[in-house]
């Protein structure tokens, strides 16, 4: 197969807007549409490619967006179509692109063909729409399946039928207020096809699509054969619920018809999925030439931090999804994960020196690879994961459902800090009791925007830098990575024509594997050495695998 290579979207850089916490317009403390539109000339000073919307569609706010009542429209609390169509124009005018976050998985109870199912009988067409199912037991007091839901309990709930009786079970894997689609019902495919040309016509430049593994469940509905591993984790484990065969077919049909966008104008639309699956040689398998055009790649993300791990991951995707044709879609953080300082620091503390050195190296490590990049909003900043949100502004239906504040997302979805040394930090605008729709901890002052800006040791320079160097030099972008024969401890690698990143994951330094000042580091980097928890990226004649 021959390759374009050059595509926008295979080695571009998109930043995650998660747009209830990026700036918010109003005064309401919730972050808003024309709050991106005010930051799009920040965004484009950073030197990205494009941004992913978090979902702004009308919505219970259940969670947060990802429950949607109505998937062509903006919620009033983030604006409305108007002001989508503003945000489109200046994006376009700025030259960056604009993806979605698409959610075919469920739809919000809300949605009218969920009302429209809990007040038809059992059997009927309107159910049909979803997984409804009788009860086990001589009542059918007990749930139709053993599944537990990705936030916690049950992925079942029982209906109460007009006639006032228990009724029939639905299925919903994340909550209650999510039921999941039947993408067995060809209503529901036609029905996203028309999402897609809506927004497509809006003139958005694709879509990232929320659980591309899931859609389609096994058409008996049996038991999971491991239901406690399916309670233990939020990762999609249950083979009976997830990876089923079928859901390839609808990227291929989503490929095909945003090909058809394409042909008309010569503007590639982008498809990138949430992909969850337990390797990479199947994570690969979304990415064939007609389906995604990419997909995230967790691995890297959820490595411990040691130079064999990293290889490993590295090389896995290397290998297994570099080779259908695609290019691998590398993240470190989403409004999903803790924050990488955090994560790579001690959790639980406001803010980790070690945490912050390991981020900043992992940072030029994700910018050096082959292939696309996303950053998720704030780690330009360096942002720590706030870690003692009291339990009664806590939003995150995991919290609610489990009472555990294990495996919450509220920590990394503090609004922004803009500016100033008090909240709300310029994030909303007003008088400075304005309250954000999360509590911003008085450190956030050391990371508002206006003094990364100022510092050019900042977490700021260092992404800005990074990405200024990976459009400019054509040793980055996609293509070859070769290792670079490294002491333990050391991760070191060429790409193209000389450019040479290495990565310290030990606490002492080592001697350089270039001779010569780098030409970018994550930290203070003397010539011929790599100190502990360093990145650093050098161009060189003489580097040999």
């Amino acid at each position: 197969m021959t390759l374009n290579t050059h595509r926008w979207w295979r080695d571009a850089v998109i930043y995650q807007v998660y747009v209830r916490s990026f700036l918010d317009s109003t005064g309401d403390g919730v972050g808003d549409l024309a709050g991106v539109r005010t930051g799009l000339p920040y965004l484009k000073k950073l030197g990205v490619d494009g941004i992913w919307l978090s979902p702004f569609y009308p919505s219970p706010q259940h969670d947060h967006g990802y429950d949607v009542a109505d998937h062509c429209d903006v919620d009033p609390l983030f604006g409305d179509l108007a002001e989508f169509d503003l945000l489109m124009t200046d994006a376009r005018r700025l030259g960056v692109r604009v993806l979605l976050d698409i959610v075919p998985n469920h739809c919000s109870s809300e949605h009218p063909w969920f009302r429209e199912a809990l007040e038809s009988a059992p059997g009927g067409t309107a159910r049909a729409r979803f997984h409804f199912a009788d009860g086990r037991g001589p009542d059918g007091a007990e749930p139709p399946n053993n599944w537990h839901a990705m936030f916690g309990g049950p992925a079942w709930s029982r209906v109460t039928e007009q006639d006032g009786t228990p009724g029939q079970w639905y299925l919903h894997m994340f909550t209650p207020e999510q039921p999941d689609l039947n993408w067995r019902n060809p209503e529901v495919g036609g029905h996203f096809d028309h999402v897609l040309r809506f927004w497509l016509d809006r003139g958005v430049d694709g879509f990232r699509i929320d659980v591309a593994a899931g859609l389609y469940k096994h058409p008996d509905l049996p038991d999971s054969p491991d239901p406690e591993a399916d309670a233990r984790t939020r990762d999609s484990v249950n083979p009976l619920a997830w990876n089923q065969p079928e859901v390839h077919d609808v990227w291929r049909r989503w490929r095909s018809l945003c090909e058809e966008y394409t042909a008309e104008d010569g503007r590639e639309r982008l498809l990138v999925g949430e992909v969850s699956v337990p390797t990479a040689r199947e994570h690969a398998r979304y990415v064939r030439h007609d389906e995604l055009h990419q997909a995230f790649f967790f691995d890297l993300l959820s490595a411990p931090w040691n130079a064999d791990s990293f290889r490993k991951v590295i090389s896995e995707a290397m290998q297994d999804i570099a080779g259908t044709g695609s290019t691998v879609t590398w993240v470190l953080n989403n409004h999903d994960q803790v924050r990488t300082v955090t994560r790579y620091g001690e959790l639980g503390t406001e803010s980790s020196g070690l945490g912050a050195a390991r981020a900043r190296a992992a940072a030029l490590l994700m910018l050096a690879l082959p292939g696309a990049a996303y950053i998720y909003q704030g780690e330009e900043l360096g942002l720590p994961e706030v870690v003692d949100l009291p339990d009664d502004v806590l939003t995150d239906p995991i919290f609610r459902r489990t009472g555990s504040r294990a495996r919450i997302r509220d920590g990394c979805r503090v609004p922004l800090p803009w500016s100033g040394h008090a909240s709300p930090f310029g994030f909303t605008p007003g008088a400075e009791s304005a309250k954000p729709w999360l509590p911003q901890p008085a450190y956030f002052a050391e990371y508002a925007t206006d003094r990364a800006l100022a510092d050019t040791r900042s977490f700021w320079h260092l992404y800005r830098d990074g990405l200024q160097l990976r459009s400019g030099l054509p040793q980055l972008g996609e293509g070859e990575l070769r290792w670079l024969d490294t002491p333990p401890g050391v991760l070191g690698f060429v790409r193209g024509d000389g450019l040479v990143c290495a990565v310290n994951f030990g606490a002492a330094p080592t001697p350089a594997p270039v001779s010569g000042t780098p030409l970018l580091s994550s930290g203070p980097c003397a010539p011929g050495v790599l100190p502990g928890s360093t990145a650093a990226w050098w161009i060189s004649d003489s580097a040999h695998p």
